[in-house]
């Protein structure tokens, strides 16, 4: 680790640490918004550590990110930093100004439609599952025109849309947004070279180092739990039942903390136009599957005291839930990647699968 990345660790750990509490959380579910916790974000630089110094942001990598996105994930911060990183990072790829404040994401790019009018392109379109579309300022989406190459960048005021209020099953909110002709404030196209939704892709990505952190902490808790409950006049920790189910669970969250580095560090080292989405959405299905074990078994180390107000257990859980299936569970982005094996063919299948980030062979074909 690098003295940027320790640094980040140190902060991010030492801000979570502080502002994300049990009431702090309880009241977040309750519908208030941390105000606190988002304004020591933004004055740490930590919305926006992808976009470069002279647009506004810090300049780091999406391997230095990851310490950002796995701390939230660890401490379950109830924010929408990782919708805001992922949104900013995007629009100033696109070479749109990132405006201030929280932005969320549209998570479908079929579920809007572009059209032209006199003088200005508008989008209409309902969907469902808009993490803090209600709190957010801006939304960014990709909406869709008359082929499915004529993809653009659409970036929406809060105002112009109507919001229907709605949460997850970690009790985050998730409103279903409906949109009727909106001026968006800046469009870009899409690169064609870009053959996958970009949203659902890096915002996956995102999704999966939180769900990393997730399972760090769910194993902490369960450790010290182990550790601290005494059964039969001994330690849990001691019975080889319990043993066992923290060995996998270990070994769960080693395997999506690894599978999530390696898909940041495609990102950095790829032509960006190809997405890393070979990385990527192994990552997504690693973490997500992790996610599922990592749940189960700290709800049976920890018995009925997991699901009660006062533990911090089941505010891990709920998300790790609510994150494994957004922005693509396991099966969606299984069938990605069998479709592109599919496509490319037998004879590039050892290479696909054998090929490092910095090789820069997982490019799709132009023809996918």
């Amino acid at each position: 680790m690098n003295e940027t990345r320790t640094l980040l660790t140190e902060t991010c750990n030492r801000l979570f640490s502080d502002l994300v509490t049990a009431d702090t959380l309880r009241a977040a579910e309750a519908g208030e918004w941390p105000a606190d916790l988002w304004a020591a974000l933004e004055e740490n630089g930590l919305t926006r550590p992808l976009v470069l110094e002279d647009q506004g942001g810090v300049g780091l990598n999406w391997q230095d990110t990851f310490a950002i996105l796995y701390a939230a994930g660890y401490h379950a911060a109830p924010v929408p930093l990782a919708e805001t990183i992922v949104a900013s990072w995007l629009l100033a790829q696109a070479g749109i100004v990132v405006p201030e404040g929280v932005i969320s994401l549209v998570p479908d790019e079929r579920a809007l439609k572009l059209t032209d009018g006199d003088s200005t392109r508008r989008v209409s379109g309902e969907v469902d599952n808009v993490p803090w579309g209600a709190t957010a300022k801006h939304l960014l989406a990709v909406a869709v025109g008359g082929n499915i190459n004529n993809k653009h960048f659409f970036l929406m005021d809060r105002d112009s849309v109507s919001v229907e209020p709605n949460v997850n099953i970690g009790r985050d909110p998730r409103e279903t947004i409906r949109v009727f002709a909106a001026t968006p404030v800046a469009v870009s196209k899409v690169p064609d070279a870009i053959l996958y939704d970009p949203i659902r892709v890096f915002a996956a990505l995102a999704r999966s180092v939180q769900m990393a952190g997730a399972i760090a902490a769910v194993l902490d808790l369960c450790v010290q739990y182990a550790g601290d409950r005494v059964q039969f006049g001994r330690p849990l920790a001691k019975f080889q039942a319990i043993q066992h189910q923290l060995a996998i669970l270990a070994t769960e969250a080693a395997a999506a903390q690894t599978a999530a580095q390696f898909a940041c560090r495609a990102v950095d080292v790829r032509n960006v136009q190809s997405l890393a989405v070979h990385e990527i959405a192994p990552a997504k299905i690693r973490t997500g599957e992790a996610a599922g074990k990592a749940a189960a078994i700290g709800h049976q180390v920890h018995g009925a005291i997991g699901f009660t107000d006062e533990h911090r257990l089941h505010y891990l859980t709920r998300r790790l839930w609510a994150w494994r299936s957004e922005f693509g569970a396991e099966t969606y982005w299984a069938e990605l990647l069998g479709s592109i094996v599919t496509v490319r063919g037998a004879d590039e299948l050892w290479q696909l699968i054998t090929s490092m980030p910095d090789d820069d062979l997982g490019r799709p074909h132009e023809n996918h």
